[in-house]
């Protein structure tokens, strides 16, 4: 039960942008809803902070909106060459994270949507009587049910472990190839409405404008890579935050692959990274888990829980075709090609940022 006594249609574990979109949704369905989430105020996240047009599209849809910079498209750049490309429908925006999570929150608050703050040590399903049941158990040892449950906690879910849908940790080698990521905000004025993509020697560095004085930066590599040599492997790049005020602190996310044996168990679906994540490559990770915590919530109310994990991989397939090509060509002797091929194919390219865009 809920805190106030009553079975909740829907337990949200995570209050991150994910799990609060998971829960509007339930809500704009008529259904009750309560994130469970272990982190008081607004919660930041190491990401690229770059709203792709179908992410922002989706937001709208839930009557979000939050305040950004207008992002007109992307360019991949390796220092000598590169290659841009414009969105031809809808633009995208730069939203710190944290403002992202305060409008989704305000929205959640306005909805009704129902908060705990407590961190989940136990799943059970009910069976016999209590077959439509599912209950988090939480670390003090408070019990909620709910009918359903999305586990919406991130790359290092914990209700994916609980619920028997995680795979067997991989063996770390000494060459470890999985890749993580580290992301810090600069104060200076953004000098493009693109996002810019520079493909270092052994790192891509993303810089995204996210306001009128300040821009955020993304570095993507194997473990272990260093943040401020990545920037100094960019040189142009280097001087242009040559003497600018950090505006965040340096937050780290990893390691981005995570594989799942499915994203259903009985009564608890995963939305979002905690559902299988291969990537943070082409930057699409907000517009997809907004998309499955849309897709959650209508096989619900549809009665056909079973969908959703076709509906994810629908959702998902053009992602992780696209992800795990590009990652494997950085990965081999292809990677020093990658943005002269892009810029020699601009059709090609065209076609890749605009699938992203969707």
């Amino acid at each position: 039960m809920s805190e106030s006594g009553e079975i909740v249609d829907v337990i949200v574990v995570g209050g991150g942008p994910i799990g609060l979109a998971a829960a509007i949704n339930a809500r704009m369905h008529g259904l009750t809803a309560l994130v469970i989430e272990p982190r008081a105020g607004t919660i930041d996240k190491a990401c690229g902070e770059g709203v792709m047009p179908g992410a922002v599209a989706e937001l709208a849809a839930l009557g979000v909106h939050p305040h950004g910079r207008t992002i007109a498209g992307i360019s991949y750049q390796n220092g000598t060459r590169s290659a841009e490309h414009r969105f031809s429908g809808n633009t995208a925006l730069g939203v710190r994270r944290t403002e992202l999570h305060r409008a989704l929150a305000s929205r959640a608050a306005a909805l009704g949507v129902r908060f705990t703050h407590g961190k989940v040590e136990a799943v059970k399903q009910g069976d016999g009587e209590l077959a439509g049941a599912v209950s988090a158990q939480l670390v003090d040892g408070r019990t909620i049910e709910g009918r359903w449950m999305l586990g919406c906690d991130g790359l290092l879910s914990t209700v994916r472990e609980l619920v028997g849908l995680a795979t067997r940790p991989r063996r770390v080698r000494r060459n470890d190839s999985r890749r993580f990521g580290i992301r810090q905000h600069f104060a200076v004025a953004p000098w493009t409405d693109l996002v810019e993509v520079h493909w270092a020697p052994n790192v891509e560095v993303y810089v995204t404008p996210v306001g009128d004085n300040e821009v955020g930066v993304a570095v993507l590599g194997r473990r272990g890579f260093s943040f401020e040599e990545a920037l100094t492997s960019v040189p142009a790049l280097a001087e242009r935050l040559r003497g600018a005020e950090s505006a965040s602190s340096a937050r780290g996310a990893g390691p981005l692959l995570q594989n799942t044996r499915g994203q259903r168990a009985g009564r608890v679906l995963l939305v979002g990274d905690a559902a299988g994540y291969v990537d943070a490559i082409t930057g699409e990770g907000l517009r997809l888990g907004l998309a499955e915590a849309r897709a959650a919530i209508e096989c619900i109310v549809a009665g056909e829980p079973e969908r959703y994990e076709r509906e994810w991989r629908r959702i998902t397939r053009d992602f992780r075709i696209l992800t795990t090509g590009l990652v494997a060509a950085a990965h081999s002797p292809l990677r020093p090609a990658i943005v002269p091929l892009a810029a020699r194919l601009p059709w090609v390219y065209g076609r890749i940022v605009e699938s992203l865009a969707r």
